[in-house]
């Protein structure tokens, strides 16, 4: 059964797709990932505050206000780091339905954003690896750091580095820049006042043996306390083609620890 590791770092320094063979053993998969790791660690910044403070949240747009407040309390310490586990399923074909189940770690830095999922994959292999441009894959990435920032919602901050602005009556445009990559998400918020979809208008996915810009879509739900925050267990990813929206990963988070910045 393949293993699956993906980093992702944003300014493009140390984003890389790694795909491991059942023939590399454990011992030397388990070697490359601790690597990765310490690369990801060696990118952390010194966190730019240590609590939430709900002032901030003065001349956001409205969903946005209301949004923090349901799912943060003031004095909430700024999550510096995280680490969540998942179950669910993959669709390993982007023509057809090849639903394989997985199981996944995933380590999680704030500041400078960038992560490092470790996925294993049952009866199937799916790799991006040698078909992407690192420029391309370090943009696509930092867009999915930026989407599952629900799960680790005081990096959607302000004083985080993002920026909101109004769009319509229950969304709202938020940006986040790191170096010299900027990107934008349409945020929705439900009737609940929680992040339902998050949405970006183009997003690299691979067409046969193209790469094609294409609209891609998150939904986010069920929402549970964690260490005093809302976040949304429940995540699909999907891309928006043409011919009708196309799920391709779906899981839950099984748990999460966090890692909060200090004083």
């Amino acid at each position: 059964m393949p293993w699956i590791g993906w980093l992702g770092l944003a300014s493009g320094a140390l984003t890389a797709a790694m795909v491991g063979l059942g023939v590399y053993g454990a011992r030397r998969w388990a070697h490359a990932t601790s690597k990765l790791l310490s690369r990801l660690e060696g990118t952390r910044r010194p966190a730019t505050t240590s609590r939430y403070d709900a002032r901030e949240l003065q001349g956001l747009p409205a969903p946005v206000q209301r949004y923090f407040r349901l799912v943060l309390r003031d004095g909430q310490p700024i999550i510096a780091a995280a680490t969540v586990e998942h179950i669910g399923s993959f669709n390993l074909s982007s023509t057809a339905e090849q639903w394989k189940p997985f199981t996944s770690r995933q380590r999680v830095v704030t500041r400078r954003p960038g992560f490092l999922w470790n996925a294993r994959i049952v009866l199937g292999l799916y790799s991006l690896a040698g078909k992407v441009g690192a420029d391309d894959l370090a943009r696509g990435e930092f867009m999915r750091f930026f989407a599952e920032a629900g799960w680790y919602p005081t990096a959607l901050l302000p004083s985080q580095g993002v920026l909101w602005e109004a769009a319509e009556d229950y969304s709202a445009n938020a940006i986040l820049t790191d170096g010299q990559l900027s990107v934008t998400m349409r945020v929705n918020f439900g009737e609940s006042g929680l992040i339902d979809t998050v949405r970006f208008a183009a997003r690299n996915a691979l067409a046969g043996n193209a790469v094609v810009p294409t609209p891609w879509e998150g939904r986010l739900s069920n929402y549970q306390e964690r260490d005093g925050m809302l976040i949304p267990l429940t995540c699909e990813a999907a891309w928006l083609r043409p011919q009708g929206r196309a799920p391709y990963w779906r899981g839950t988070i099984t748990s999460s620890a966090y890692e909060f910045a200090q004083p």
